[in-house]
């Protein structure tokens, strides 16, 4: 029985945008509400600053110094000394950064203050799939601050090892934990089966180079020739703040020539998930990307690219098909394969991905596994209770 003498963990959360906790990270921290933990949230403040109407025992610490897109060194000072000052006015147990700054500024700002601090690449981005300076820059960053970190944990294998590999972080200092997990509930099949008048693909992500988005057209583009009565949807936002954006003039032509069905955004994806018959991500490279997590969840099948982060969500041919990175007549084809498959193989595929988001990616694994990451940091008297019968995650 918990004493009441006993002070309440305090754990803190940072990130580049209040979306990226709202979007990826609410079900930690609602298990750490859960467990009686005292919450903060430090992050630049955005229009899902809502989430903390959901909690009580969550604060949000708005940051002002911290910009995506600036390479200014003196503001990236500021950010660190800003950090600086919150940790060591708040004092948590243990802070979680995620996103590059956070982990590179945010974790030297814990070490000036003697804080524990677990790092969290959620993948490698812009900064790692182009070369040039500032690849370089950010890897004698990570090298340097990871030096000064409790654990560095990393979404996929592939990713960690290319950072063991490159000395940026050592074998015994990382963890490989699947994404940040699926709520498995929430994103459950619809108990009625959608009248397959044709078939509909869907794109949901950033409107990125990286993402795929400009092969996911180029294979809508070649399909509608053959198949016009075939459908291929979009929902996600233009990210001008990132260097790897499509332009608003090519997003309009695409919608003008028809060959996508362009939906802006949402707040639930699960009403587009349900409309449609196959999840299609043709990404660079991910961490592990969630919406495959959520549409395998709600039983559909899956293509994706051979490539880090993609390819641990599906087994080829079996829950949907793997193909390769920057290729859209590769794409087009599986698609064409799919397209030509009976509807009970399709429903067979959508069964098997539901079966593996169940066994490898239910949150409750990933928070379980946070959990016992957090407590080895703490002393006993600050360790949060976790059940014996929940879940447990096999990493390596």
């Amino acid at each position: 029985m918990e004493n009441r003498n006993t002070p309440r963990t305090k754990i803190a959360l940072v990130a580049n945008s209040t979306w990226n906790i709202y979007n990826f990270r609410l079900n930690l921290v609602k298990e750490f509400e859960r467990l009686g933990c005292d919450i903060l949230v430090i992050a630049p403040v955005d229009e899902y600053i809502h989430y903390l109407n959901e909690a009580s025992n969550i604060r949000h610490i708005p940051l002002r110094s911290l910009s995506r897109k600036s390479t200014n060194p003196l503001r990236d000072a500021r950010l660190t000394f800003e950090l600086y000052r919150i940790y060591r006015r708040e004092q948590p147990d243990v802070i979680i950064h995620y996103t590059i700054k956070p982990n590179i500024f945010g974790n030297l700002a814990a070490r000036m203050t003697r804080i524990k601090s677990i790092c969290v690449v959620t993948g490698l981005g812009y900064t790692f799939l182009n070369e040039g300076l500032t690849k370089k820059i950010s890897q004698l960053l990570y090298r340097f601050s990871f030096r000064y970190s409790a654990k560095v944990v990393f979404e996929n294998q592939d990713d960690r090892q290319l950072f063991v590999e490159r000395g940026l972080v050592a074998t015994e200092q990382s963890r490989a934990f699947p994404g940040c997990g699926v709520n498995t509930s929430f994103f459950r099949p619809s108990r009625q089966a959608r009248k397959q008048e044709h078939l509909r693909f869907l794109f949901v992500g950033r409107l990125l180079y990286d993402k795929g988005i400009v092969e996911f057209v180029e294979a809508a583009k070649i399909i509608r020739q053959q198949f016009p009565e075939v459908e291929f949807w979009v929902v996600g936002e233009l990210d001008s703040g990132n260097p790897s954006a499509i332009s608003k003039a090519q997003l309009v032509n695409w919608i003008d020539q028809k060959y996508i069905y362009y939906h802006g955004t949402t707040t639930d994806i699960r009403a587009f998930i349900r409309q449609v018959d196959v999840i299609v991500l043709p990404s660079y490279r991910e961490g592990l990307p969630k919406v495959i997590l959520e549409g395998m969840s709600m039983g559909k099948p899956v293509i994706t690219t051979l490539t880090a982060g993609c390819k641990e969500t599906v087994e080829d041919g079996r829950n949907g098909f793997l193909v390769p990175i920057k290729d859209s007549q590769a794409l087009a084809q599986v698609i064409t394969k799919v397209l030509q498959m009976d509807d009970i193989d399709r429903e067979v595929m959508g069964h098997l991905s539901r079966k593996k988001a169940l066994a490898e990616f239910d949150d409750r694994l990933i928070v379980n596994a946070y959990l016992e990451l957090i407590n080895a940091l703490l002393p006993s008297s600050k360790q949060v209770s976790t059940s014996k019968s929940a879940p447990r995650l096999k990493t390596r």
